[in-house]
Parts: C-alpha cells; sequence; structure tokens
C-alpha cells in the first residue's frame, strides 16, 4: 500500500464519517485497507435476522461479533444493520407453532426478543441501527409495503420496532432506511412516514439514503432536493449504501472487461459533483457509507444482469485509488 495515497476518512474527518460495508473474509484480506480508509462500517449482511437468529431459541453471533471487535480495536465506528426488513428474515419469525400466522401477541414478542438481545450485545458498541428498512412501497399508489410485519402487526411496527431499539441501547442512533430516496414521489412518502412516525413520539434520529445510484442518475438536484426535504425534519442524515452503477439499471450489456473511458470519465465526475453536495450539507450529513470497499467486490456483480462484472467504487479492483478518489479529496 503506497504511503503517498491519503487516508480517505482522515480527508473527511471535518465533514462527516466515510464507511464501507464489510463481511468477515474482507476483514482477513484487506483489513488494513480498511483500517486506513475508513472509520465507520457497516456488516454487509452477517447482521440480518437470518443471520444472527435463524431458529426462534438459537443466535448465531460469531461473524457480527468479528466485525464489531475488528472496528472497537481500530476505534472504528459501527453501523448496525438491520433489525426489521422483509427480506432475509426467517420464515419462523411469522409462523405460530402449528405453522400458521403468527399473532400480534407473538409477534411482538419476538421482535422484543430479538432487538433485546441483538441491540443489548452490542450496547455502546455500535452507534446507530437501521432499525426498519424499506418499509415504503416503490409503487406510486400504494404508501406502505405490503409485508409480512404489515399484516401482522399493522401499521404501528414501525413505532414499536423504534421504541423497542431505543429501550436496548437510550443512545444508540436509530435510523428509517430506504432506496429510490429521490424519487420526488417515493420522497414524499419517505419523508411523511418519517414525519409521523416522529409525531407519535417515535424515537428516530435519521433517515438513511441508501444511494444505489448510477452514472446518468439521480441528478444533483434531485439529491439536493431530498436532502433538504428529509434535513426539514431536523434529523441526521446518513448516506447509507452508497454505490455509482457504471450502467443504467435496464442496461443489460455483459461484453465489458472494465469500465469505457466514457464510463470512467462520467463516474469521476459524478462522484465529485456528488461529494461537493455531500459537503454542502455536512451540518445535516454525518455518515457517508459505500456499500463496500473497492472494485474487487460488489453486490452489483452479476445483479441485475448475470456474468456482468460492475466497477461503482472510488478504488479499484487492485485497492487502488481511480481518478474519482483523488476528485472527491480534493486532488485532480
Amino acid at each position: 500500500m503506497s504511503t503517498e495515497i491519503p487516508s480517505l476518512s482522515a480527508s473527511y474527518a471535518n465533514s462527516f464519517k466515510i464507511g464501507a460495508a464489510v463481511h468477515t473474509r474482507m476483514l482477513k484480506t484487506e483489513g488494513e485497507f480498511i483500517a486506513k480508509h475508513y472509520n465507520s462500517v457497516t456488516a454487509e449482511n452477517q447482521m440480518k435476522f437470518e443471520e444472527v437468529h435463524p431458529r426462534e431459541h438459537e443466535y448465531t453471533f460469531e461473524a457480527a461479533d468479528e466485525i464489531v471487535d475488528f472496528a472497537v480495536a481500530r476505534a472504528i465506528g459501527v453501523r448496525g444493520h438491520t433489525l426489521v426488513w422483509h427480506n432475509q428474515t426467517p420464515a419462523w419469525v411469522f409462523e405460530d407453532a402449528s405453522g400458521g400466522p403468527a399473532s400480534r401477541e407473538l409477534m411482538l414478542s419476538r421482535l422484543k426478543q430479538h432487538i433485546d438481545t441483538v441491540v443489548g450485545r452490542y450496547k455502546g458498541q455500535i452507534y446507530a441501527w437501521d432499525v426498519v428498512n424499506e418499509a415504503i412501497e416503490d409503487k406510486t399508489d400504494l404508501i406502505m409495503r405490503d409485508t409480512k410485519w404489515l399484516q401482522l402487526l399493522g401499521e404501528d411496527y414501525l413505532v414499536q420496532a423504534f421504541n423497542m431499539a431505543h429501550e436496548a441501547d437510550p443512545d444508540a442512533l436509530l435510523f428509517y432506511n430506504d432506496y429510490n430516496e429521490t424519487d420526488p414521489v417515493k420522497r414524499e412518502k419517505i419523508y411523511n412516514l418519517v414525519r409521523s412516525l416522529l409525531d407519535q413520539g417515535a424515537p428516530v434520529h435519521g433517515i438513511g439514503m441508501q444511494g444505489h445510484w448510477n452514472i446518468h442518475g439521480p441528478s444533483i438536484e434531485e439529491i439536493r432536493q431530498a436532502i433538504e426535504r428529509y434535513a426539514s425534519l431536523d434529523v441526521q442524515l446518513h448516506v447509507t449504501e452508497l454505490d455509482l452503477s457504471v450502467f443504467d439499471h435496464e442496461e443489460r450489456r455483459t461484453d465489458l472487461t472494465e469500465p469505457t473511458a466514457e464510463m470512467a470519465e462520467l463516474q469521476q465526475k459524478r462522484y465529485e459533483d456528488i461529494f461537493a453536495l455531500f459537503r454542502e450539507y455536512q451540518s445535516n450529513i454525518t455518515s457517508v457509507t459505500f456499500w463496500g470497499v473497492a472494485d474487487n467486490y460488489t453486490w452489483l456483480d452479476n445483479f441485475p444482469v448475470r456474468g456482468r462484472k460492475n466497477w461503482p467504487f472510488v478504488f479499484d479492483t487492485q485497492l487502488q485509488p481511480k481518478d474519482s478518489f483523488w476528485r472527491i479529496i480534493g486532488r485532480d
């Protein structure tokens, strides 16, 4: 690792935390690199319900513990992800002993036990939790996503989850997290949901803007409008899952073994503009997390197109800084 390459997180020390989504394999192979460039980490998958609580009376914390121990030993912050989500939640959570739908009472007791156990285990070590993830429907004519949580608990499941998380760790920052957060229609639904939670007295401290964007959109103006709308609720904003795909979501080409020169140029300009915007709102944005460490691994490999590599970050597949890295730290 070249000593001439400045630390990404140190470059933003006076602005906001710089984070990365990690898994335990990365800590073994890239731990030194992660510790140099990131001062916050999020478990990409290894704190999700099915990972830490696969069966009703069984918790499997080994991987999550490894991530937290790595971070705490290096004074790196940890964002917990995620307590309530419609995906990656085991079926038993929603079923009673006979295999039918669980009652509201059973669901509430299970949710409380899960949150008490998971949040309580890392009390004082995890500074922020994505309490509820992706509860809003993308379709224009619906507001709440029709999940088992909604069906079995009712619309107050969010209030319940936030209250339980706050009781389990009163010092942790609690976030509502979602994607397509800059789309004007979905933006208003997210805004209204969080405003309603706050009006009900729920301890919501922030909104997580996932930031799964690409080199063509959303526009800087759409991102700005979303930041301003959410910040008007007087909550913190975290960008929680940032990546800039070199493909439009609808693009299906699979012929590339590296980004084209045009893609690389668009990406570095986009990163420069986006981070300039983030710095402009650094009184509202307190953390920016990339959904990965470098281009050698990203969830966008093979998604949404099988057999396709993507290159969404500011470090390349060899962990070397791309032009976008130098742009966002202010050096051309």
